[in-house]
């Protein structure tokens, strides 16, 4: 059985992007680096990931520095390789060569004792494609109001 701890969403990944399709990986890190993770100390609101010489690089993802790591402690916003098999990496090099694809982060678990990055393959929203997908959200909250008050009677 696999035992899943998430420690960030990027749930603003959510509303700016149509999500297409979502992919796990693994993500090399430091020693100091996991310690931080394991306290939740990670933001990747502004984090993005790019195929680079055919590797794939998660950029400004920060990672606060471990309190108690003096010297190990690395650079908060350095680039971290992501692990991805070459015939995944060449299959997210095709859909991102595409106009509007990007890779984006959507979030960071730990899966039996491993740091885990789910990225997706997403295409930005504009911004009337964001404020239709609000209304929908507000009109389905409602909705679902009316059905309670509705089957309390």
């Amino acid at each position: 059985m696999e035992n899943i701890k998430i420690i960030a969403q990027n749930k603003k990944a959510w509303h700016d992007y149509f999500i297409i399709e979502q992919t796990e990986c693994g993500i090399s890190l430091a020693g100091t680096e996991v310690k931080s993770l394991r306290e939740g100390k990670i933001n990747l609101k502004e984090a993005y990931a790019q195929i680079v010489n055919g590797e794939v690089y998660i950029k400004q993802m920060h990672i606060s520095p471990f309190e108690k790591g003096n010297i190990f402690n690395k650079d908060p916003m350095r680039d971290r390789k992501l692990l991805l098999h070459k015939s995944e990496i060449r299959r997210l090099i095709g859909q991102t060569k595409e106009k509007g694809f990007s890779l984006i982060p959507t979030k960071v678990y730990f899966k039996n004792s491993k740091v885990k990055i789910e990225i997706a393959l997403a295409k930005g929203k504009k911004d009337y494609d964001k404020r239709e997908s609000i209304a929908k959200k507000d009109a389905k909250r409602s909705m679902d109001r009316k059905m309670k008050e509705f089957n309390q009677r």
